[in-house]
């Protein structure tokens, strides 16, 4: 399953280079814009251009590629397993709150010749809240 998504990955970053690649190698809309004002070459000033070109089918082909491996990535990610089964049901802050929510405890280095560490205080409860109207005391 790794091999698989380190593939996918790859290919998805290959086409999103050369998508960028094509894309700034292409001449933009608006680059005969002058030419309409003043030549009249241009039919239209931001029309259409007419049938697409190798640049503008290649680019194309790259999105599709892209779309289509981020679509696989997201599903490979959604159902591979990370210690337990998903049951399709939980979310990833519902496995992040399982996994807190088990305990652990500390560990504890054990250092020749030094002190052993102190225990917690225990913290004294909260003073009770004034009500509305009246100025808190110590």
């Amino acid at each position: 399953m790794q091999v698989w998504m380190n593939l996918v990955l790859v290919l998805q970053l290959v086409a999103a280079l050369a998508m960028i690649g094509l894309v700034l190698v292409q001449h933009g809309k608006g680059a005969d814009m002058g030419a309409s004002f003043g030549s009249g070459a241009s039919g239209s000033l931001f029309g259409a251009t007419g049938s697409a070109n190798f640049l503008s089918r290649s680019t194309a082909v790259c999105a599709t590629i892209f779309f289509i491996c981020t679509l696989v990535l997201a599903y490979m990610a959604n159902t591979r397993s990370g210690g337990q089964a998903p049951t399709g049901r939980e979310s990833v802050l519902d496995r992040a709150a399982i996994s807190a929510s088990a305990p652990s405890a500390p560990a504890q280095a054990q250092i020749p010749g030094a002190a052993p560490a102190p225990q917690a205080v225990p913290v004294a409860p909260p003073a009770p809240a004034a009500s509305a109207g009246e100025i808190p005391t110590k």
